[in-house]
């Protein structure tokens, strides 16, 4: 970078601190300005990077690390995102209706800021908002849209990422449309129509807010409980208890918040359901942006449940469920052959879909995401039910025409698309604490209820392997080198089909993805992660199960393949 590019470079970032109205990233930029005119080129390098582009605006919304910058989160793009929506939902209203917008946040650092200035900016628009109380799990926003019919929600959460990220989540619903994705997350081409429409250069105080005009929807134990009304709305998910020895008053679970909002909407959503057993992980209960007990708050990272597993070690529990910060995810563990583990999403996305096609209406389908395993195909198949595959994420799963349960592997599940198009830990943990009650009462487990799709459907072993990477610029390497020389065997058995999704497929839009199948039945998926700086490949291998050995056999051997692939595959993603 020459002389003239840095003044410039400092310029923009004199003129972004000056009308900054967050007085804590204003000063942030300015000593970093300050640093730089000192001869600090470390702070050099940090401006540059915020200075170096603007946030994408896409179908995940925004998500970054917190700070000034406009490739940071901050309350400047913000505003001006959040102006950008409401010239799309304004053109979408053409004059003929007011649109109604509801406004969700968790309980990271700024999320009640940032709500707050979008509903100044909303309200400052004409429409009607309606602002949520306090922090509340993401599905209670998800259930919102649709319960009253908002032309679009922004739910302010980074979910499952580190602590110093947020991020603005979009749905659309009311009279913006009414196909199957009604009051699900925008995707293509809405995501590019309202970046088309966000102005990265209007000044702040161009954009204008509303000092008051919306709505606060009650708070907990005031008349009409948003949180309340969510549970009640939830609650026929599974059937009403039948007598004072209903199973579920015998079933004893372990429930973590992971520090973030969700402790007192699953706590409730059991205690409502008929569940009476219930112990909370005290460390994790509270909401706390900093997540002070796990490296990453996600329950699939390694370390993030091990005080959910040691508090059911200690009360004898019979199931651990475990929700993400912002409670659209469920993960579980189980006592297994007398050692705790944690499920994997596959395993829960199976017993989620068959105990509920049991019981799903005639003409209702079952939906997964392709990085998800291929069992539920199976059940579906069985059951005599329509499956469907889809591209990752629920923005993809939620549009699923006439959809009775859909899932991804990453730990997501939705249980009622009726009510949340969406995923949702709160809903899923009800329904599979309902299951592990009626088991236990049968003399079984989940671990029995998965040993029996296994001997039904087969063996279905998945895995996955992740790299993280600081440069993303290795990312598309590697996808180009799949691309171009991918491996010719995996797990001792030759690579039958590789298939590049970036042209899409006669089902599937296109998507940056590549899946390999081997002779033997196991596939790879690899893609870049769309929320984190990761490259995922997810691993399936499949082994049938015969009279004579059983299922540990099968499982036996399926995991020595799926060792084998992960192994070969390490070797194939680090080589220079």
């Amino acid at each position: 970078m020459n002389h003239t590019q840095k003044i410039q470079l400092l310029d923009a970032a004199g003129k972004w601190a000056a009308q900054d109205p967050d007085p804590e990233t204003q000063a942030e930029l300015q000593q970093l300005i300050e640093r730089v005119t000192q001869g600090d080129a470390r702070a050099f390098d940090d401006i540059a990077d915020r200075f170096s582009g603007v946030l994408e605006f896409g179908t995940a919304g925004l998500r970054a690390e917190l700070g000034a910058g406009p490739m940071r989160m901050n309350r400047v793009v913000v505003m001006r995102t959040a102006a950008g929506i409401a010239r799309f939902l304004s053109e979408k209203a053409a004059g003929q209706y007011t649109p109604k917008v509801v406004i969700g946040f968790d309980a990271r650092f700024n999320s009640d800021i940032f709500a707050q200035d979008s509903a100044e900016v909303f309200t400052a628009a004409g429409f009607d908002v309606l602002l949520m109380p306090s922090p509340l799990p993401t599905p209670v926003l998800a259930w919102a849209v649709r319960e009253f019919s908002a032309e679009a929600g922004v739910m302010v959460t980074a979910s499952h990422n580190p602590p110093r990220d947020n991020g603005y989540k979009v749905y659309v619903g009311g009279r913006i449309t009414n196909d199957s994705g009604r009051g699900a997350q925008i995707v293509s081409p809405i995501d590019a129509q309202i970046a088309g429409l966000i102005d990265h250069r209007q000044p702040i105080a161009q954009i204008e807010r509303a000092a008051s005009g919306w709505e606060v929807l009650p708070a907990l134990g005031t008349a009409g409980d948003i949180e309340a009304a969510y549970l009640a709305a939830i609650n026929p998910v599974i059937a009403a208890p039948k007598s004072e020895e209903d199973p579920r008053k015998k079933l004893r679970v372990v429930v973590s918040a992971m520090h973030g909002v969700g402790g007192h909407t699953m706590k409730q959503a059991l205690l409502n359901a008929g569940f009476n057993d219930i112990h909370m992980v005290a460390e994790q209960e509270q909401p706390d942006p900093l997540f002070p007990t796990v490296a990453f708050p996600n329950p699939e990272e390694p370390g993030a449940i091990d005080l959910s597993l040691q508090l059911a070690r200690t009360v004898d529990a019979d199931l651990v469920i475990a929700n993400d910060p912002d409670a659209d995810r469920c993960a579980a563990a189980i006592l297994d052959g007398g050692s705790w583990r944690m499920l994997r999403g596959d395993e829960v996305g199976w017993l989620l879909g068959d105990q509920i096609t049991k019981s799903l209406p005639e003409g209702k389908k079952l939906a997964n995401s392709i990085v998800s395993s291929r069992m539920l195909a199976a059940i579906a198949k069985d059951a005599g039910r329509e499956h469907e595959e889809t591209l990752t994420g629920f923005k993809w799963i939620s549009r699923v025409e006439d959809l009775g349960f859909g899932y991804e592997e990453a730990l997501g599940y939705c249980v009622a698309p009726d009510l949340v198009r969406d995923k949702d830990g709160i809903s899923t943990g009800i329904v599979l604490a309902d299951l592990a009650s009626q088991l236990k009462a049968a003399g079984t487990s989940l671990a029995g209820r998965l040993d029996e799709l296994a001997a039904r459907h087969g063996v279905h072993v998945t895995d996955q392997l992740s790299l993280r990477f600081t440069d993303l610029a290795q990312i598309p390497v590697l996808m180009d080198r799949f691309r171009h020389q991918a491996p010719a065997s995996l797990g001792g058995s030759e690579v039958s089909e590789v298939t590049d999704l970036s042209a899409g497929t006669e089902k599937l839009p296109a998507t940056n993805a590549i899946i390999l199948h081997t002779f033997s039945g196991a596939r790879v998926i690899v893609r870049p992660s769309g929320t984190e700086p990761k490259l995922k490949c997810y691993l399936e291998t499949i082994e049938p199960v015969d009279d004579i050995h059983g299922v540990p056999a099968a499982r036996h051997r399926a995991t020595e393949q799926i060792q084998s692939i992960k192994k070969e595959l390490a070797a194939y993603l680090n080589a220079n």
